[in-house]
């Protein structure tokens, strides 16, 4: 039900915004994202030198803030539908905090499953203090993230956001394991990219969304356009491993068929050439099967495919974000889909 054969279906993701509407999602988050990473140190207070050298070493306030970014624009779209507050409370900016704590730990974490030695451009933390202290890094930016929630005083959001950890985990474990039957496998694949990737975005928007409006249908819409957005964001990853060049992305590319992973390209791809079956059971862990599978990837429509996907999604994303009132976050918001469509890195 993913394939297609024409690009009739596909939203105008290309389209230029006019000026008037144009709204750039950093420009404008950029005020309620000030010394985000001045207040994430705060909350990693630690005396050990060495835990805090680790804790510090991403919020080096290099990253874009992403998810930061996405949630306070969600914020101030929300409270301008409810009351027309263009304010963004403090919890919701804690909300927005305590996401980029908990996306990091998750990274730092992955890092060392994966043995990877590099993201965003510098070595990982289990490439120099080891994987025993980068696991203990990780589980400490967590704990000083579930403290933050506490603090927030809520329940609902409380138990909103630990469904994200959970999430995370499970989405660990479906990574870790492999689905014979082709179908089974692309609904396994997008299950575990919502767990991974997606339900850290939808939660934290429905968060912010349940602490600025009353509303069960509003907190609907946020949630569902984060979770669009998060799975397009995803999948056009999964495709940038194939298209880009390492130096731009961070990483080496082809890291997800050396860790044996199948994602949409390779899915796509195994429709045209079946004999890449054998390689996703396997995981590609016979010599030659990366760049066969590799080959064979770039010689199908796998990455078209999957970037058709992506599109739908943010579609999805774009069609529910419009059912709030008009306000330049609620712009922003649809531009950024594009953004995310658009992103080369």
């Amino acid at each position: 039900r993913f394939h297609h054969t024409s690009t009739s279906h596909l939203c105008s993701c290309s389209k230029t915004v006019s000026d008037e509407k144009y709204q750039d999602p950093f420009q404008l988050g950029r005020k309620d994202l000030k010394n985000l990473y001045e207040d994430i140190k705060k909350e990693l207070l630690v005396s050990a030198a060495e835990l805090k050298e680790m804790c510090d070493y991403y919020f080096d306030g290099k990253g874009k803030a992403f998810r930061p970014m996405i949630v306070v624009l969600m914020a101030r779209a929300c409270n301008i539908h409810h009351n027309n507050s263009k304010e963004v409370q403090a919890s919701q900016r804690s909300v927005a905090i305590i996401a980029e704590m908990i996306h990091t730990a998750s990274l730092v974490h992955d890092d060392v499953i994966d043995d990877a030695n590099s993201r965003r451009g510098k070595r990982t933390l289990n490439q120099i203090w080891g994987e025993r202290k980068a696991v203990l890094a990780g589980d400490f930016i967590l704990s000083a993230a579930s403290v933050a929630l506490a603090r927030i005083g809520n329940t609902t959001i409380i138990s909103v956001l630990t469904q994200v950890i959970e999430d995370l985990v499970r989405g660990e474990f479906l990574q870790l394991g492999s689905k014979e039957n082709e179908n089974e496998r692309f609904a396994h694949y997008l299950e575990k990219t919502f767990k991974k990737t997606a339900s850290l975005i939808a939660n934290s928007c429905k968060a912010v969304s349940i602490l600025g409006c009353p509303d069960p249908k509003v907190h609907e819409i946020a949630y569902q356009y984060g979770k669009n957005v998060g799975i397009a964001f995803q999948l056009i990853d999964d495709v940038l491993d194939f298209t880009s060049c390492a130096d731009r992305l961070g990483k080496p590319t082809a890291a997800d068929l050396k860790l044996g992973l199948a994602t949409g390209p390779v899915l796509f791809a195994c429709r045209q050439f079946p004999e890449m079956n054998a390689m996703i059971m396997r995981r590609f862990s016979k010599p030659g099967d990366v760049e066969r599978a590799w080959k064979y990837v770039l010689q199908s429509d796998g990455v078209q495919q999957t970037t058709y996907l992506a599109q739908r999604y943010c579609h999805a994303a774009t069609r529910e974000i419009r059912k709030l009132r008009p306000s330049p976050e609620r712009e922003a918001l649809v531009h950024l889909t594009e953004m995310v469509l658009m992103r080369d890195k």
